[in-house]
Parts: structure tokens; sequence; C-alpha cells
């Protein structure tokens, strides 16, 4: 496999139809003190990871995985073991043995997809920080309206903890949906911040053409693949891909507050404001393609930088 050793920048667009893409502790839809809608980066984290774990046939570290006796989860040593076997002994005394340890647990690490893309940290039998080159901003709903409502539930069972007189009767619940929702996450991959980690671990395990491949479908696919009960109507709406040429020093900041969703009939994906930026001269030399993916029977997109390549989400 091919190392990719270029720098990328993107947005990732989840729609959410009457759903809760990211709920807070009380079950409601995230908010800015602003009122707007938001879903933090972890999210979005988690429905790539969850795709690649089951699509990709690639291991992916951080993702819960249940012990065979108990059911319960498993904790970080316990899955380094699942994966790799025994923890190592490490060679040599003090210092030197906890270096050998450590770089032998790292290359290993290095063998997951999702260690090679967001790196992690490792807090167990040793200490690891893994600095991941792929990186997601929160996801802020740039849709106008953010209306949020709640219905009640019902539950088949009693709670048999209630001592009141009514702890007979079923029990009555509450779920949190958004109306509607486009939340657009910043993505940015700069694959040098895995390269000082390979080269310790003394392994080829470098960041790789087909691992930002399979990156680029978990995030055109993931949120649609995901498909629980708060989840349901969430999904994958469009993917910008900005890919710069090798060795290019170019900087650009997060694209979230670049993309607009119009309040009208089509919910025309407005890429205005990112084509100005894309479009400049001195930005519009150091890159190698811009790729725009997204459903062209379901979403609308409009005022796409020029040179775009359209494709199917």
């Amino acid at each position: 496999m091919s190392k990719f050793n270029k720098r990328a920048y993107g947005a990732a667009v989840i729609k959410s139809i009457n759903s809760n893409y990211n709920a807070d502790f009380t079950h409601q839809p995230r908010t800015l003190p602003d009122g707007r809608v938001y879903a933090t980066d972890k999210a979005l984290k988690y429905l790539v990871r969850n795709y690649l774990q089951h699509e990709s046939g690639e291991k992916i570290f951080y993702y819960k995985t249940l012990k065979e006796d108990t059911l319960n989860p498993r904790s970080l040593d316990e899955t380094y073991v699942k994966y790799f076997g025994e923890i190592p002994k490490g060679e040599g005394k003090g210092a030197e043995k906890d270096a050998s340890v450590k770089r032998k647990m790292l290359g290993n690490l290095l063998q997951c997809l999702d260690v090679r893309l967001f790196g992690g940290t490792y807090a167990g039998a040793t200490n690891l920080s893994m600095h991941g080159p792929v990186q997601f901003t929160h996801g802020i709903n740039q849709f106008v309206r953010g209306e949020i409502y709640s219905e009640q539930i019902m539950s088949p069972f009693r709670n048999s903890n209630d001592d009141k007189a009514d702890s007979a009767m079923t029990t009555l619940g509450s779920q949190s949906k958004l109306r509607e929702g486009h939340y657009v996450h910043g993505v940015s991959v700069n694959s040098k911040n895995l390269e000082m980690l390979t080269q310790l671990s003394g392994t080829e395990n470098h960041l790789s053409t087909d691992d930002i491949e399979k990156l680029k479908l978990g995030l055109r696919c993931g949120a649609t693949y995901y498909n629980s009960s708060a989840k349901a109507g969430t999904d994958n709406e469009m993917l910008v891909w900005v890919e710069l040429k090798e060795g290019s020093k170019l900087v650009l900041p997060s694209f979230t507050e670049l993309i607009q969703v119009k309040d009208n009939d089509k919910r025309d994906i407005d890429l205005a404001d990112l084509s100005g930026l894309l479009e400049q001269k001195h930005i519009l030399s150091e890159i190698e393609k811009i790729e725009v993916f997204y459903n062209k029977a379901t979403t609308s997109v409009i005022n796409l930088p020029n040179g775009s390549i359209e494709l199917d989400l």
C-alpha cells in the first residue's frame, strides 16, 4: 500500500430529521449558549469507527467489545490482549525496559486503522499519547431553524423499585428530537502527525492511501449506516474533500462556517463562501483535487468551487 504523505481539508454534512444526532446528558440535542444546535467531534468519530469496525475488515482498537464470560466491556489492557496477546515484558532495566515496552505496544497499536487515523491515549500497562493525523471539528447546525421538541413514551414494564401506589402501572418516559438540522463538521488531515510515532515504533505502519479511502467511505456512509432508535433519521448528506499537492505548505481554515443550508423547499447546500476561499489564485495553485460527494436525487448543492469533481455519496 502506498504511503499517504499529503494534507487534506474537508467538511462532512450530517442531516438529522426528527432525530437526535448527538444528545447531552439530559437527552436533549446539544445546544450552544446562543441556542444553535451542535454535535461534538466524538459523535462523528464514533459513527466512522462503527462503520469501519463492521465493514473495513481492519482492527479498530477504540471500540467497545464485551468479554465472553461476563458480557462486561473489556478494559484497555484487556482489549490490547484480545488483539495482540500478552502485554510485552520489555528488555533491559529501568527506563530502557519501559521504552522497550512502549515501542512494542506502539507498533502493535499502529496496526489498528482507527489509531493510524485518529491517534488515541493509552493509559494502562504503559502510557502513550498518539497524535492522530485526522481531526474533526464540532458539527454546527447551519440550518436557520433549530426546533427541538419532546414527546412522551411508555415502557411496557413497571418500576419495581418504586413504592408509590402507582408502582403497579407501567412507566412513562420522554425523548427529545430535533425537527431538522444540517450539521457541518470540519475535517483536516496532516499525515506528518503520525511520522514520528511510526519511526519510534520501528515499524512501517504509516498512514496509507487505502486508509484515507476507508476514512472517506466512513465519512460518506457512517451516519446512515448507524440506525439506532435515537439516530433514526440521521443520515450522511454531503462530503467535501480538498486534497493539497504533495509538499504543499498551505494552511486552510475550518470549512464549518463556510457552508450554509438555505431555508427553501430544496434545502440548497450553498458552497459560495467556500468557493470564494478555494478559488483564490494562491490557494487554487496548491490544490490537487476537490471532490464533492452527495446524492443528486435527494440533495441540492449550489455554487460549487470551479473544477470540483461531483461524485455519488
